[in-house]
This record gives C-alpha cells, structure tokens and sequence, in this order.
C-alpha cells in the first residue's frame, strides 16, 4: 500500500513514516518544513517540500506515487497562538484541508486518518472522556479540527471516503531504536519542557497554577506514547483500507498524570534536579483531561501497550540527552 503522511517531517508524523515504512508499505512525505525537520525523515523516504493546500503539487505527488491513503498530520497545534492567531489556524487547518481533500476525491483516494485532538471536547464535564461527550472546544485550534471532522463525516456520506479522525489526549515518548526527538520551536509540551531544565537547556519549568482540585493541586492529564499513537493509525488504516468504518475515537491510556508526577519522575529517570517555578493557572486549564479508550479497543483492538510514565519519559530523556542542539 502506498501512503502519503503529511506533516511526515513532524514529530508524531515521521514516527508514523518509519512504524509505515516497518510494516512494510510505501511512504510519500508531504511537509513544507515550516515547523518540521527534514532530518526527521526516514531514510529513503520521498520528501515533498510542498503544501497541502496547493492543489497542483497534491495531484502530482498523488498521481505520481499512485497513493491508496493519507495520513494527515500536517497543520498548526499551538493552543495560545490559536487564540491570538486564528487566522493562521482556519487557514492553516481548515483551509488547508478543504483542498487537501478535494486533491484527494479528486485523485480516487479512498481512504483518509486525520490526527485530531481531545481539544473538541472543551471543558470536560465528566471524566473519562468517550466519544459520546460533548464536543465544544473552547479555542480556535479545537474548533478548527473538529470542523474538519465534520467536513470528513459530510464527505463520507456523500462520496464513501472512509475515514478515521484520532483524538490524541497527550502524546509524548520517543523512538529509541530510531532516535526521533520532540522538536516543537517554541515547545509547549511539558515532558519535553521538564527534560530541557533537567539537562540544564532551560532554567526552570514553571507549575501553571498548584491549586487545583487535585491530589497535589496541578493538572492532571493522559501521556500517551508516541509509538501507541502510531500503532494505532496503522490499525485505523488497515480497517479503512480492508473496507471498515471507523470515525471518531480517542487516543489515550484512561490513566492520568499530575504535572507534578511528571516533574518527580523526569527527575527519577534523569537523576537530576529540576528548577520549578510556581505561576498562574492559565486560562481555560481543566483540572483533569483523561480518555476512555474503549471505542479504540472496541473498533481497533487497539490499547496502549505502553502506559507507564517511567517509560514515556525514560524513552524521550534516552533520545533528548543524547542529541545536542
């Protein structure tokens, strides 16, 4: 089968090029490389330094590598710069995939994974989260990926373009064996945001509000591997492909983490002290974000295997201390 992975250059999307490429299928890149790295790719992989959302290159790339899916990991995810950019976010992810869309009805391509986010949720009013709860997102970025799994919806019933959308909780981890890194410029992820001060690239994480209605007063959230995320996109592909539906389901562990049992247990796996420096909750912070992730066993047989978080941090401390930048 021959995939085309935008966004291929990114974080989760070159881990899912190379967990592709083992598994035996053909991988194209797409990636303007405006955040993504081209060092990122896995060797021997097509790279297309181009954008989703120019139709001419998109029939091209499609026709050219005789392309059976995509999956589309392309588009903006800073929730803050959402808020005080929307336009880069309605243009970047909306727009962008509208035309990335119609490249592909237009070039037979049947079968479409998109990396969506439990963001279309808001704030949650039960926990854990399943598929049934509400979707309100609260920010732009939420907004945005929920209308393109509307858009997907929509598309399904009118042209049978199958289709899954992935609503990851929070991705981490690394992949040791190929050395893949999270690189986000700025990073606003915390497990790579605490390793950075543990190994002294950055002076100190700051704890956004410790007063929450929580065991030890900070945010609790769902870590979910990387390497999970993408075992799980290459089952949603595989269910598409041999003609199942899959829709929207999320991604995540059904246990959650405090911000703090992060910082103690970068701290454990590093063996090193992190600077921590107390500041104000930010708006729109749920005290808890955690998935249920039966749909995922139920329609997938998917579940992460990976569920520590010793693990999670001890795979991307192994990779990040190891790399110099």
């Amino acid at each position: 089968m021959q995939v085309l992975v935008t966004g291929g250059a990114g974080y989760i999307g070159s881990h899912m090029a190379l967990v592709l490429r083992r598994a035996g299928h053909g991988v194209i890149v797409v990636d303007d490389l405006s955040t993504g790295h081209r060092d990122a790719v896995p060797a021997g992989t097509p790279l297309v330094e181009a954008s989703v959302a120019d139709p001419a290159r998109m029939a091209d790339v499609l026709r050219t590598h005789r392309v059976d899916a995509i999956l589309h990991f392309a588009g903006r995810i800073q929730v803050g710069e959402s808020v005080r950019e929307p336009r880069l976010y309605y243009e970047g992810n909306v727009a962008a995939a509208i035309a990335l869309l119609g490249s592909a009805l237009d070039a037979g391509v049947g079968c479409f994974v998109l990396s969506s986010t439990a963001a279309v949720y808001g704030d949650p009013l039960r926990v854990p989260i399943d598929e049934a709860h509400p979707t309100s997102p609260i920010n732009p970025y939420g907004v945005t990926k929920l209308a393109i799994e509307r858009m997907l919806e929509d598309y399904g019933h009118a042209y049978g373009l199958r289709w899954a959308a992935l609503r990851y909780f929070n991705a981490a981890g690394a992949d040791v064996d190929a050395g893949l890194d999270e690189r986000h410029e700025p990073e606003t992820h915390l497990v790579p945001l605490v390793l950075d001060a543990a190994l002294g690239r950055r002076e100190s994480v700051t704890l956004f509000g410790d007063d929450y209605d929580t065991p030890d007063g900070t945010c609790i959230r769902d870590y979910v591997h990387v390497l999970d995320l993408c075992d799980a996109h290459l089952a949603a592909l595989e269910r598409l492909v041999s003609g199942g539906q899959v829709g929207a389901l999320n991604l995540g562990t059904g246990t959650g983490h405090s911000v703090m049992q992060v910082i103690d247990t970068v701290q454990r796996v590093s063996g090193r002290e992190v600077r921590v420096v107390r500041g104000p909750r930010r708006p729109g912070d749920p005290p808890r974000l955690v998935a249920s992730p039966d749909a995922a066993a139920r329609v997938l047989g998917w579940r992460a295997t990976r569920r520590s978080l010793e693990e999670i941090v001890r795979d991307a401390f192994l990779v990040r201390s190891a790399t110099h930048r």
